[in-house]
Parts: structure tokens; C-alpha cells; sequence
């Protein structure tokens, strides 16, 4: 991943995204809108009590944020948290008898390793 990092891995599953729309693989585009929200909230600032959004001369009244910049290793944790996520919660789903969705969420962890850098 390049130097901002974030950016990169946000643009990769986009195009990703696209890829699995036009292919039709609903749960595999359910998956890339986990991951890049994730992304995105982990980009999120903190706001403290009584701070509000930053206003922006925009024509809507819209406000904006300024985002964090993740680090190539602040993306790992976010990622390893995903993964770690999804192969704990197939042990217990496996221990309750359903083989088929602890499946699934193995498969999950298995897509969301292919977004950590080599």
C-alpha cells in the first residue's frame, strides 16, 4: 500500500465493489460495503461534547469532517479486526450445529485477508 494507505485500500474495494455488483455476487458486495465502512469508521474523528462538524461554504448547508490518515499498520488492525470477527463468531455458530453459515463467515475471513498487505 502506498503512503496514504487508507485512500488506496478504499479505492481497491470500490473498484471491487463494482466488480462483484456487475458479477452479481450479492454477498461478496455485502461483504466490500463492510469492509470500506469499517475503513471509513475507523477514519472517523473523535468529536468531543458540545463540537459540532466543521461548516463548509457549501451550497446545501452541508458540513465536513476532516478525516484521519490511517497508517499502513492502523489498516492491519482494522482488517485483523474484521477477520477476527468473522472466525470467531463461525466457532460459535459451528458449536450451535450450523456448519453452513460458520462456512460462510470462514469464507468472509478468507476475502478480507486477501485486502492485508503482503
Amino acid at each position: 500500500m502506498q503512503s496514504d494507505a487508507a485512500e488506496t485500500l478504499k479505492h481497491r474495494l470500490r473498484a471491487d465493489i463494482k466488480a462483484a455488483m456487475r458479477a452479481r455476487a450479492a454477498d461478496e458486495t455485502r461483504l466490500l460495503r463492510a469492509l470500506l465502512a469499517a475503513v471509513d469508521n475507523a477514519q472517523a474523528v473523535p468529536v468531543a461534547s458540545g463540537q459540532s462538524a466543521l461548516p463548509n461554504s457549501f451550497a446545501d448547508g452541508a458540513s465536513e469532517v476532516p478525516r484521519l490518515a490511517l497508517t499502513e499498520s492502523a489498516l492491519h488492525a482494522v482488517l485483523a479486526a474484521e477477520i477476527a470477527e468473522r472466525e470467531r463468531a463461525a466457532e460459535a455458530i459451528a458449536a450451535h450445529g450450523r456448519p453452513d453459515e460458520a462456512d460462510r463467515l470462514r469464507a468472509e475471513a478468507a476475502v478480507v485477508r486477501r485486502y492485508l498487505p503482503a
